[in-house]
């Protein structure tokens, strides 16, 4: 038995796995970057060792002090979580080594599954059905466009190492791919360390359905399906389990050849088999293909043990101090339905560019398992990935856990970030989705009617303006306050801006604790127990309206300049972040859309594009150069027919 656990961690998954570790009576030791120094994970745990400095490279992978850290504090077992180096085959062999439990599948089974071109040669060995492709060891130019004109447009270029959408692209036509190969291997080199790919041929209409699988060392089972189709840039939004109009005919073939994938090399702990399926038709038992094996947990397991009633980390921490499976195969049996929603701290409108900042105010919607990392006035850094929470509904039937994500996510409050919530409110209300009918490209196809952000109604402006001002809150009589008036009304003006839209908003106190507020020449007149019909929060100056969407407003200092934004042409770092790569020089004529620099934060590159044609006229950014938020990178001449 596993007497203290180092979590080699952070974030939800750390509170997570410390959770299940205090049931089971474990002792747990965080570790912690200075950045994470009061987080929620080191308040989480019996213990903390703090490593130091901010970024990833210098606290959360650094292996030997982490192990060091297990040896001084006397912890016998390390669980890794998931991303950072819980795929790491040198880091679980180095545990090992030292003498200590890893909470994990073994290095050579990490090892087999980490290139994906060696793992689909080893799945195809073992029966497992793969996309046609290319997974050779030449990786020419030539060589590599032979092989996708040999497989057939469209193809995608994938990188061998990694995963998470980073070194992927989709190649339409030949005359795009040496283009598109040259941007999968910065990005891979980058990311990985390793510019190899593989080519594969592209699946029309692609669901991705994964299946999870256990193993002790000796035997392994399927834990049945997750549905992980909804996806933006590659990377998860929404998964459920089981999936949509999934035949029970399919799921047994599928948890067949997942369990002959993990058995092949052989696994022990949770992993994932994914599959990526042809959804132009009905799923049948010869259209789904071997992906990739994530030899881990998962960020969307929660899902899994809902529908199980399982918790998929005790199972981790019991075989990993050499236990057997919990349950046999048909001891396994799935009940109801589960849907997790990702909720980060990021900006739909601005190509969902990661938002940071202090959380000055959080309150989760009721009904929903909350899996986080963060509390209400902690800073969301510029370091770590933005999540903040994993948002999950349970229900008897798909339905109804639909039904009760829905209202979680609708009175859910977050205020001092941007968000996804009301995207993630309008993608679980997508036709598409509801009726199950969906693939991996429905986000893509439908962006714009996603992140399409309402204008405020009169009201809105009205109910913004009270809140700012103290005035909503929840039925307090106002008599008292009026008193002062002397009978006589006490009148305030006050301007407000959503987005680019000034408005000035008059309100009115009147003796009796009425409330008449003008908003454009439109009147409402508030009595003195008039609750607001949408939730509000004033928070850092700005007013947030609550409901289906979230609607923001800064309140104008009266003693602030009023000035119109004029474009001048600058390109500035939307965020801290690290200048990946630049595309031009001064001097160089531009077209309005063309890359100018690539920006790095939060393990994500964002390319920043000329907004209107023109020439370069100075360039400050420098590859490998840290800027923080706001710096100007380049300034575009608009081009003289343009700017007349």
């Amino acid at each position: 038995m596993i007497q203290k656990l180092l979590i080699a961690n952070r974030g939800e998954i750390a509170c997570r796995i410390a959770r299940s570790a205090w049931e089971m009576g474990i002792a747990t030791l965080a570790i912690a970057s200075e950045a994470d120094e009061e987080a929620l994970h080191v308040q989480s745990c019996d213990e903390a060792v703090y490593l130091g400095g901010h970024s990833p490279a210098e606290s959360y992978l650094r292996s030997d002090a982490i192990i060091a850290a297990a040896q001084e504090r006397g912890a016998d077992a390390i669980h890794p979580g998931y991303g950072f180096l819980s795929e790491d085959p040198d880091f679980a062999q180095a545990v090992q080594e030292a003498g200590l439990i890893w909470v994990g599948p073994p290095a050579a089974a990490i090892r087999a599954m980490g290139l994906k071109d060696a793992a689909k040669a080893l799945m195809q060995k073992a029966g497992v059905p793969i996309v046609p492709g290319y997974h050779g060891e030449t990786q020419s130019l030539e060589r590599l466009q032979q092989a996708a004109a040999e497989i057939g447009y469209p193809v995608l270029i994938k990188a061998v190492a990694g995963g998470g959408g980073k070194g992927m692209r989709r190649v339409d036509r030949p005359e795009e791919f040496a283009a598109h190969l040259a941007s999968a291997q910065s990005e891979a080199q980058g990311a990985f360390g390793n510019a190899r790919v593989l080519i594969e041929k592209f699946i029309a209409n692609p669901r991705h359905i994964e299946i999870q699988v256990f193993g002790d060392g000796q035997k392994a089972v399927h834990l049945y399906e997750r549905d992980c189709s909804l996806q933006r840039r590659h990377q998860k939004v929404i998964e459920e389990a089981p999936a949509p109009h999934m035949p029970s005919a399919v799921r047994d073939a599928m948890g067949r050849a997942a369990v002959r994938a993990a058995q092949a090399i052989g696994y022990a702990s949770a992993g994932t088999v994914e599959f990526i399926v042809d959804g132009s038709a009905a799923l049948s038992e010869d259209s789904f293909y071997f992906m990739e094996m994530n030899t881990r947990l998962q960020v969307e397991h929660p899902v899994t043990e809902e529908i199980l009633g399982i918790d998929l980390v005790a199972w981790q921490l019991q075989v990993a101090a050499g236990g057997l499976l919990p349950l046999k195969q048909d001891e396994i049996h799935a009940q109801g339905h589960s849907i997790e929603a990702r909720l980060y701290a990021e900006d739909p409108s601005q190509g969902f560019l990661p938002s940071i900042g202090q959380l000055h105010h959080l309150n989760f919607g009721p009904g929903l398992r909350v899996e986080t990392g963060v509390t209400q006035g902690r800073q969301v850094t510029p370091y770590y990935d933005p999540m903040i929470a994993k948002l999950i509904a349970t229900g008897p039937d798909r339905a109804s856990a639909l039904r009760l994500l829905l209202r979680g996510l609708k009175l859910t409050q977050i205020a001092g970030l941007k968000t996804n919530r009301d995207f993630l409110i309008a993608l679980l209300q997508h036709e598409d989705f509801v009726a199950g009918n969906f693939d991996t490209g429905l986000i893509a196809r439908d962006m714009e009617a996603l992140t399409r952000a309402p204008a405020p109604a009169p009201e809105d402006w009205a109910r913004a303006a009270l809140c700012a001002m103290g005035l909503l809150d929840t039925g307090r009589d106002r008599q008292g306050d009026a008193g002062f008036t002397l009978f006589t009304p006490l009148r305030q003006s006050l301007a407000l801006r959503h987005q680019d839209q000034l408005q000035t908003v008059h309100v009115s106190l009147r003796p009796g604790g009425q409330t008449v507020v003008d908003v454009a020449g439109e009147i409402f007149e508030l009595g003195p127990r008039t609750l607001s019909q949408r939730p509000a929060v004033l928070a850092a100056g700005k007013a947030y309206l609550f409901g289906e969407q979230t609607l923001v407003f800064d309140v104008i200092d009266p003693l602030e300049r009023t000035a119109t934004v004029q474009s001048d042409g600058a390109i500035t770092a939307p965020m801290p972040g690290l200048v990946k790569q630049v595309f031009v020089h001064v001097g160089q004529e531009v077209a309005a859309g063309d890359p100018i620099v690539v920006i790095e934060a939060m393990k994500m590159q964002h390319t920043l594009c000329a907004d209107h044609a023109g020439r370069v006229e100075n360039l400050t950014a420098r590859q490998n150069q840290q800027v923080d938020a706001g710096v100007v990178l380049a300034v575009i001449e608009a081009a003289q027919e343009e700017a007349e």
